[in-house]
């Protein structure tokens, strides 16, 4: 137990370190993950919390945190947390090393900042799952929650971009893009998800039969 506390605290502090060196960067006028020109100080803000990236690693942090407190956490809700937040960072940490990554060149504290937030924070929080669960946390309701959230995600992002001409990636650009690009790219992505919930919920399977867990504590 000692050991997943530790673990699940490093996470937490090192994600909400990440979450508060980017959030400075927007707040001081630099760039939003991948804008070049900044729009005023409220329309950064909202486009801060519209990144997936940004909302996934918030979820991490949340969970980690509750995590650091009670390395045995349950309940309907933190099961979702969990299972979003997992899955969600490791998409995140995907998506960005093989969509992203070529197209940055960041330097300094945003270089800092997009290390963090796309390849530290998912490599600690998958070795986090793995090493110390808990486990077994992933159920229908926990798997329906966990795609609820980035299908509302991307219909948001996309209604925004029909209106606002804005979209926070650009494999999402459907006017310089494409419909069909965009939507070959959503489908993937979802695929990407559904496969990592699967697998994620097998391994849940697995360890939980080889490991015994203390009684879990409701949230």
């Amino acid at each position: 137990m000692r050991n997943a506390r530790a673990w699940h605290t490093l996470t937490a502090v090192v994600t909400g370190a990440a979450l508060v060196l980017q959030l400075v960067l927007v707040v001081e006028g630099g760039r939003v993950l991948d804008e070049v020109e900044p729009p005023g100080l409220g329309l950064r803000l909202a486009r801060f919390i519209a990144y997936f990236t940004i909302q996934s690693n918030i979820l991490v942090a949340v969970a980690t945190a509750l995590l650091a407190r009670d390395p045995f956490r349950d309940g309907p809700a933190f099961r979702a947390l969990r299972l979003a937040s997992t899955v969600g960072i490791t998409v995140t940490g995907l998506v960005h090393f093989f969509l992203l990554r070529p197209l940055l060149d960041l330097n300094g504290a945003d270089w800092l900042a997009d290390k963090m937030l796309h390849m530290l924070v998912p490599v600690l929080a998958v070795v986090g799952w793995f090493a110390f669960g808990p486990r077994p946390r992933v159920d229908g309701r926990a798997v329906a929650v966990a795609f609820a959230w980035p299908i509302a995600w991307v219909a948001v992002t996309l209604s925004v971009a029909g209106a606002t001409r804005w979209v926070p990636y650009p494999f999402l650009d459907f006017r310089e893009e494409g419909w069909g690009s965009v939507a070959v790219v959503c489908l993937g992505i979802t695929a990407l998800f559904a496969g990592l919930v699967a697998g994620f919920g097998w391994v849940d399977r697995r360890l939980a039969t080889t490991r015994q867990a203390p009684e879990a504590t409701a949230p």
